[in-house]
C-alpha cells in the first residue's frame, strides 16, 4: 500500500472550539457507526495501492459516507475522478513517477472548498479538532460524520495490514505519513477507513500520533452532501444551525 500525507509547514488556527460551544449541545452517544451505510465505498481503495493518493482517497471515502448515509445511495468516484484531483490538489501528472509526491491536507481542504472535487461534491467549512480531547473527538464525529486525520505511522503499523486495531506502539514515523479518515467511534476508540479496510486507532494513539507534539493533525468537515432530503443532518441537526456556528470560518 502507499501512503502520501505532507505535513503542513504551519499549524492552522482554525480551530471547531472557537467557533462551536460544545458544551451547550447535547451529550454525543457513546458509539456511532456512518460506515455501514457507506460499505460499497469504503471498500474501494481509490489506487493508493499505486499511488500517494491518500489524501484525496480519504476525501473520496468521507463523499461516499455523507451521501451513504442521507440517501441510502453511497458515491463511488472513478480513477479518473481520483487523478484529476490528485493532479489539481498535488501536482501529479498520469504516467510520470517523479510527480507522485502526496498532498498536504489543508491544501486538499481549501481547494475543495473553492473549486469542488471533481466529482462536482464542495466542502462548506473546516475546522481543526484536538486530538488530545476524547468528547470534542466524540462530538465533532457525530455532528459531521467525519474526521479527516494526517498521521505519521509508527513503523508497527506497517508490519502487518490485518490488524484490526492501532495502539500505541513506539514513536511516529515521519517517513510514513498518511490520511485516514474517521466513519465512527466507541468506547475502544475511532473507527477509521483506509485501504478499504475499517481498523480502530485507540483513544491512546490518537492522542500521541494525531496531535501536533506527534507530527499529526485532525479536522472536521462540514459538507452539504450529508445532507438528507429535509435538509436535516442525518443525525439530526439542522445544516443552516451548524452553518451560523461555523459562519466566522
Amino acid at each position: 500500500m502507499k501512503l502520501g500525507r505532507i505535513r503542513p509547514d504551519h499549524r492552522s488556527k482554525i480551530q471547531l472550539a472557537k467557533y462551536v460551544d460544545l458544551a451547550t449541545l447535547p451529550t454525543p452517544p457513546p458509539s456511532v457507526d456512518y460506515a455501514l451505510k457507506a460499505a460499497i465505498a469504503i471498500d474501494e481503495v481509490y489506487l493508493n495501492d499505486q499511488l500517494g493518493d491518500c489524501v484525496i482517497a480519504g476525501g473520496y471515502h468521507l463523499v461516499g459516507v455523507w451521501t451513504g448515509n442521507a440517501s441510502g445511495s453511497a458515491f463511488i468516484a472513478s480513477d479518473e475522478q481520483i487523478k484529476r484531483d490528485y493532479a489539481a490538489i498535488g501536482g501529479y501528472v498520469d504516467g510520470d513517477p517523479s510527480t507522485d509526491q502526496g498532498c498536504n491536507e489543508q491544501d486538499a481542504l481549501k481547494y475543495w472548498i473553492e473549486f469542488g472535487y471533481a466529482d462536482g461534491s464542495k466542502l462548506a467549512a473546516w475546522a481543526g479538532v484536538d486530538a488530545t480531547n476524547v468528547g470534542q473527538v466524540m462530538m465533532a464525529t457525530f455532528l459531521f460524520e467525519d474526521l479527516m486525520l494526517g498521521i505519521e505511522l509508527p513503523d508497527a503499523w506497517l508490519s502487518d495490514f490485518s490488524m484490526p486495531v492501532w495502539d500505541v506502539a513506539g514513536p511516529a514515523n515521519p517517513n510514513n505519513g498518511h490520511c485516514v479518515v474517521v466513519v465512527g467511534y466507541d468506547g475502544q476508540g475511532v473507527q477509521i477507513a483506509t485501504w478499504g479496510m475499517i481498523k480502530t486507532i485507540t483513544w491512546a494513539a490518537l492522542a500521541m500520533y494525531c496531535s501536533p507534539p506527534g507530527g499529526g493533525e485532525m479536522y472536521a468537515l462540514l459538507s452539504p452532501e450529508a445532507i438528507g432530503p429535509n435538509s436535516v443532518a442525518p443525525n439530526g441537526f439542522d445544516l443552516a444551525a451548524l452553518q451560523a456556528d461555523l459562519g466566522a470560518l
